[in-house]
């Protein structure tokens, strides 16, 4: 019930073309619309909460919410850790479903990215420089550097989706931090990342991130993880 209640409420959202934090009809609004009960108007809410889709502001009413990967990320780290705890492959799952991703994309961008761009990547391979000379990269820095890399494709849902990757695989990495990194590595890869997309050159520049993949697939591998 609540499920059919909340797929109409969606209709009513793209019927009416209604953006991100628009007003939504009131709960008596809703309830006369739809045909049902103030309880099943709060259900079905609540749910569309859950999935980002409204935004339910106590006092003030219900909105349309950001529709952000905020409920995909929870999911993939959900079914990545139950998996792993099973005795599963799902971390190497993940992070076969980001390599095929990436490596199709930064072809495309071989000879594509913004020269303020390009300026950005290499500020962080220096910073990356930094911090393996100090021990280790920092999750953070490779977030922010394979954000700026795709940010020239210009597609705000790709970015989330990526995202979204990211944030599911490194929440639940856990049994990396006793694998054998080598972080002067990781940065050489991720300079190498850039000189190829610098170069224009494509096929470089996926051989160059699969490499990057495989570096930590080896990670994953060493420290007894599927």
């Amino acid at each position: 019930m609540a499920r059919d209640i909340g797929d109409r409420i969606k209709r009513l959202i793209i019927d009416r073309r209604l953006p991100s934090g628009a007003a939504l009809p009131t709960e008596p609004e809703l309830m006369e619309l739809l045909g049902v009960s103030r309880n099943s108007v709060r259900e079905a809410l609540k749910g569309l909460q859950a999935m980002g889709i409204v935004e339910i502001r106590h006092g003030f009413g219900t909105y349309v919410g950001p529709m952000s990967m905020a409920p995909m990320s929870e999911g993939l780290a959900f079914r990545t850790v139950a998996g792993h705890l099973r005795g599963e492959d799902s971390l190497r799952q993940l992070l076969e479903l980001r390599e095929a991703v990436e490596t199709g994309l930064v072809a495309r961008l071989a000879g594509r990215v913004p020269a303020e761009d390009l300026a950005e990547l290499d500020g962080l391979v220096a910073r990356m420089e930094r911090e393996a000379g100090a021990g280790a990269v920092a999750a953070e820095t490779d977030r922010e550097f394979h954000a700026v890399l795709y940010r020239g494709l210009a597609n705000p849902l790709l970015s989330e989706v990526l995202d979204a990757f990211w944030e599911a695989f490194h929440r639940v990495r856990t049994d990396l931090a006793d694998a054998t990194a080598d972080p002067r590595a990781t940065w050489r890869q991720h300079q190498e990342i850039v000189a190829a997309v610098r170069a224009g050159d494509a096929v470089r520049a996926e051989q160059a991130v699969r490499k990057h993949f495989d570096n930590i697939r080896q990670r994953l591998r060493s420290s007894g993880t599927k």
